[in-house]
Formats: structure tokens, C-alpha cells, sequence
């Protein structure tokens, strides 16, 4: 098995989907360690949104695409502002959880905390959001059907640096947004090359005497089609178990469809 191969079933692992389902919707003392406070880094998908999203230019009865949407925590606070709302990921077992989430509002399942060694959490949706708003879909950002319409909105959180071509994704995009439509894409850009090939890096290398940015990248692929607005840092903590996480701090840039 290669290494692409086995970092791609990563995300069919129950500790993946514990890991991401604590990302998504654990509260503040389940997510934090116990020796720091980083409020400022917790519930990265919901900041997605309301850092991120500009309401006064979502229109009446908008659409919405959460492209890379895991177990859709950001997919459901999407839909506190747009009617429909789709969430689309890689993985199947992410997408069940997302459809039982939308089904049930809750899911049950074990956080690590020590090896084996796990306690009981509950993922929650808000029970503000109407959740009949949102729908998932098993999906390919590289590979998406012609027919998937136009969006208002679309999110494509810590997704680019995951995929073996994001060029083949962002050229995509132009015809998945309607003019004037918002596009967030967020990545602390952790390029790999077990799951992208260098030659297909966005950023972090240097040729021909020059450093090589990843917001660079986006800008030229994007510009023609789409007008920058601005870029924040966004930073998130991810909990692996009890005694180990990550910081890590993602550029989110935000575009709006020419």
C-alpha cells in the first residue's frame, strides 16, 4: 500500500472521525488542554463562517457549497444564512456521520484520551439551524458532476493542501459560483507530498531564486475570474487525545465572483 493510499484511509479510521467530530462540535473543556487556554483557536468550522462570510451580500434564498465538508459542522452553520446548503467530502464514513448529524441532531461517540482509553462525547448540532436546509453528498473535489449547479457561497476549508491537484479544483470554480458569489477557502498549507505531488504544490518552495507563496498561487489562478478581498489568519486546535494537539493557524482568503 502506498503512502497516499494510507493517508487516504486515515480518514475512514474511527480515530479520524472522533478527532474531527471533536473539531467540529466538542465544547471548550472536552477540546482544551489542561495546562493552556486558546479560546481563539476553538469551533474552526463555525468561524469559517461567521469570520469569514459577509451576510449583507448572501442574497435571498441563497445556495451554498461546502466543498471538503468532513462531518459538516461548517455545512450547518452555512445554513443560518442560505437556504440550501450542500456539504460534499472524500470520505464515506464522514458523510454518514454528517447525514445522521442532519437526521438526529446528535451522535454519540468515544474521544480519546490515553491509547485504547476512551470516554463517552456527544456531537450536537445548534438547535437554532434548520437542518432540512442541509444535505451531504459523497464526493471528489478534483472530479465534481457537470451538473452540480451554481452557488452563492463556497467554502473549501483546509482542503487544497490535501488533494493531489488543486489547480484541477480551483479551475473548476468559476462555473460553480454565481457573479457576486463569496469564496473562503482556508489551508495552513501543511503540503505533503504524500498526498500532493511536489510538482503540484501551490506554494512553499523556491525556484529559480524565488520563494514561492501559496496565496501567490491563488491569486494567479483565481484573478481572471475572481476578485480578492482579504486574508486573515484563522487558528484552530485539533485534539488527537488527551495529552497531545495541534495548534496550527490557517490563512483563510476570501474572494467575491467577477
Amino acid at each position: 500500500m502506498g503512502m497516499a493510499e494510507q493517508h487516504q484511509n486515515f480518514y475512514e479510521t474511527d480515530r479520524a472521525l472522533s478527532e474531527y467530530l471533536l473539531f467540529h462540535y466538542g465544547e471548550p473543556k472536552q477540546v482544551m488542554a489542561p495546562t493552556f487556554v486558546t479560546p481563539a483557536a476553538l469551533n474552526f468550522p463555525a468561524r469559517c463562517v461567521f469570520e469569514c462570510l459577509d451576510p449583507a451580500r448572501v442574497p435571498p434564498r441563497a445556495s451554498a457549497l461546502d466543498l471538503g465538508c468532513a462531518v459538516g459542522r461548517a455545512t450547518f452553520e452555512l445554513a443560518r444564512h442560505c437556504a440550501d446548503v450542500l456539504g460534499i467530502d472524500y470520505s464515506e464514513r464522514f458523510i454518514t456521520i454528517a447525514r445522521h448529524l442532519r437526521k438526529n441532531g446528535s451522535f454519540l461517540f468515544g474521544c480519546i484520551d490515553e491509547g485504547d482509553l476512551t470516554q463517552p462525547c456527544q456531537a450536537v448540532v445548534p438547535m437554532e439551524i434548520d437542518r432540512n436546509r442541509v444535505r451531504f453528498e459523497r464526493g471528489d473535489a478534483m472530479n465534481l458532476p457537470p451538473d452540480l449547479g451554481r452557488f452563492d457561497v463556497v467554502l473549501m476549508a483546509n482542503l487544497i493542501d490535501r488533494l493531489s491537484d488543486p489547480r484541477r479544483c480551483l479551475e473548476r470554480l468559476p462555473k460553480l459560483l454565481n457573479p457576486g458569489g463569496q469564496l473562503i477557502i482556508t489551508s495552513p498549507y501543511t503540503w505533503m507530498s504524500e498526498y500532493t505531488p511536489k510538482k503540484n504544490w501551490l506554494g512553499g518552495f523556491e525556484h529559480g531564486g524565488k520563494r514561492h507563496r501559496s496565496l501567490d498561487a491563488l491569486k494567479e489562478a483565481l484573478s481572471p475570474d475572481f476578485e480578492f478581498r482579504q486574508s486573515k489568519d484563522l487558528p484552530f486546535l485539533l485534539r488527537e487525545h488527551a495529552r497531545k494537539f495541534q495548534l496550527v493557524v490557517a490563512e483563510a482568503s476570501i474572494w467575491l465572483r467577477k
